[in-house]
């Protein structure tokens, strides 16, 4: 076997345009330009509450492999068959990408928050060896009682962008790019939008979404209830260039995430020296600086309002942090970075 050789392994289609993907994809990339052969394999079936079509395709996939195989497997995937991975721990270099852990997902009841927990928690003490993505997310797979010392950290990139143009007045653009789940408060956002009618605003939501699923329901209910229909768009998820474009539209990003566990969005939104007001929730503290934007906790809309309106009334507040978000423009780290240092992961792994 090429001593190079990588298998990556993610739930359903590859191509998904998720932040998680996007950052699978991404980190390929940046390993085979460091010399490694990766190939990429997408598991058919339902995750993470995996089906009987979900388990026959992943022991396919491993059973496939050659004994001392190197393995990273996308954790929704992983510690959806912590059966399937228990049967191959011994014969393949088996690690876990965690993103996200599946029981701080939100709209989850209890008893299926447990049960995630508790798979979870196999799937990823079977595999032995876990890279995260935010240390954030390794403090917090430690509170859940994985041994911290298998735990590695290789944070997202970004691309160097231009600064966005804006809007060009006279209102305030607002752009808000996510997959519209319970976890990313869409419908925070357009409670706290729906008390702003007076001021001068626009909204594109950018990011992929079922149209008849219950929550997307809601979500569209909410702005015919709310008399936002004018001012809200939802325009399903975008290609690159036009995500791109989205992006240079805008004069402010905007995200009530419940959590997030890096949130790359965030960092795009830098990267255009866009400010930015989002939450408390999760790693978000960590991924925007101070200076760039307006954190508020978690669920409150009027909070959300109120910074808001104040950002679009106050052209000094507003100009302050503009000025925040170009200055950490310099900061970002690159995706080369990322797929260096992932790259000195599973050779630390691989050497152990």
């Amino acid at each position: 076997m090429n001593a190079m050789s990588l298998h990556l392994v993610v739930p359903g289609d590859p191509d998904t345009k998720t932040g998680g993907y996007i950052y699978n994809r991404r980190v390929a990339s940046e390993l085979e330009a460091l010399g490694w052969e990766v190939a990429v394999s997408g598991l058919e079936g339902r995750f993470p509450e995996a089906d009987e079509l979900a388990l026959r395709s992943a022991r396919g996939c491993l059973s496939a492999l050659e004994d001392g195989a190197v393995v990273v497997m996308d954790g929704l995937a992983l510690s959806a068959v912590p059966e399937v991975i228990a049967e191959h721990t011994r014969r393949l270099h088996l690690i876990g990408l965690v993103h996200l852990p599946l029981c701080d997902e939100g709209g989850l009841d209890e008893d299926r928050r447990r049960l995630y927990r508790t798979r979870e928690a196999a799937a990823l003490f079977a595999a032995g060896r876990i890279v995260v993505t935010s240390d954030f997310t390794a403090r917090r797979l430690a509170e859940l009682e994985v041994t911290a010392d298998v735990i590695r950290v290789a944070a997202p990139g970004t691309d160097a962008a231009p600064l966005a143009k804006g809007s060009g007045g006279p209102g305030m653009h607002l752009l808000c790019a996510a997959t519209v789940t319970p976890r990313k408060r869409h419908d925070v956002l357009l409670r706290a939008l729906a008390g702003l009618k007076h001021l001068d605003w626009a909204l594109t939501c950018a990011g992929g979404f079922d149209p008849t699923c219950a929550w997307m329901r809601k979500v569209f209910e909410l702005v015919e209830e709310s008399g936002l229909e004018d001012r809200v768009a939802f325009t399903g998820a975008k290609q690159a260039d036009e995500l791109s474009a989205a992006y240079d539209a805008a004069d402010l990003f905007v995200l009530a995430s419940e959590y997030e566990s890096f949130g790359m969005v965030f960092t795009e939104a830098l990267a255009r020296g866009l400010p930015i007001v989002a939450t408390t929730g999760g790693a978000i503290p960590e991924t925007i600086p101070e200076d760039a934007g307006i954190l508020l906790p978690p669920g409150d809309a009027a909070a959300f309002g109120n910074a808001l309106a104040g950002l679009t009334r106050d052209t000094e507040r507003f100009a302050s942090v503009k000025s925040g978000a170009v200055a950490a423009r310099d900061k970002l780290e690159s995706w080369a970075t990322t797929g260096q240092v992932f790259d000195a992961h599973l050779r630390e792994f691989l050497a152990q």
